[in-house]
């Protein structure tokens, strides 16, 4: 996947060692449509550089000194709404990722995942998609599950009990699309949407429509590396 826009996507990393910071700009820059416009040691020179600098996209550490990534993430995504956080640790801790995704991240990667991947990552998490190193879904979706209350109804749930029609309004929620624009391409109501929507929440256990857009934009990006079609 490329940026179509003219202006690169600006990044920041924030990381406490130099040469982690070091290496992701060196092989991050090798991508034309992705510019390192600053690097930060901690989370408290990061906000400063947030604000100075104006990202689009802040890499970030989760564990550091002076301020840690969760922190700084909160706070970034308080006071700067337009900057998409994804954080890039060694920790696949589950501690560690549901404190990166309750403060806002928009996604959760691991820093020894291949660079191409990173690069595309970075192009998603830029246009909204929520992004997971591998296998970090299927653990925030299990650590979820074992912190809410169950029941025969939600245990028995299972992805494959979603009708046809529920597939391809979960399909367009995964890329982005908004009621009237579901309506609009499956020909049908937004009132019908919506009562899809409410039935897909229920079929998964979710609570709300972001948890639905980060299961549906996960299972869309799965299947496209199953069929080998996922664009560059």
């Amino acid at each position: 996947m490329k940026n179509d826009e003219s202006s690169p996507i600006r990044l920041l990393i924030v990381d406490d060692q130099s040469l982690i910071r070091q290496g992701l700009k060196a092989i991050l820059e090798q991508e034309p449509d992705l510019q390192v416009v600053g690097d930060a040691e901690n989370g408290k020179v990061a906000l400063e550089l947030v604000a100075a600098l104006q990202p689009d996209v802040v890499l970030m550490d989760i564990r550091m000194p002076e301020m840690d990534g969760r922190t700084a993430t909160k706070l970034i995504v308080q006071n700067f709404p337009n900057v998409k956080v994804l954080v890039l640790s060694t920790f696949d801790d589950d501690s560690y990722l549901t404190g990166a995704m309750r403060a806002g991240a928009k996604g959760y990667l691991l820093k020894d995942m291949p660079s191409r991947e990173l690069a595309d990552a970075i192009r998603f998490g830029h246009y909204g998609y929520t992004q997971f190193g591998p296998g970090l879904f299927d653990k925030l979706l299990a650590t979820k599950a074992t912190s809410a209350p169950t029941s025969q109804d939600s245990a028995s749930s299972k992805p494959s009990e979603i009708t046809a029609r529920e597939q391809e309004v979960l399909r367009l929620i995964g890329v982005g699309a908004t009621n009237r624009e579901i309506a609009q391409q499956l020909y049908i109501t937004e009132g019908t949407v919506k009562t899809h929507v409410t039935s897909i929440l229920s079929r998964l256990n979710l609570k709300n429509r972001s948890q639905l857009a980060i299961y549906a934009n996960t299972a869309l990006k799965e299947e496209n590396k199953v069929s080998g079609k996922l664009q560059e």
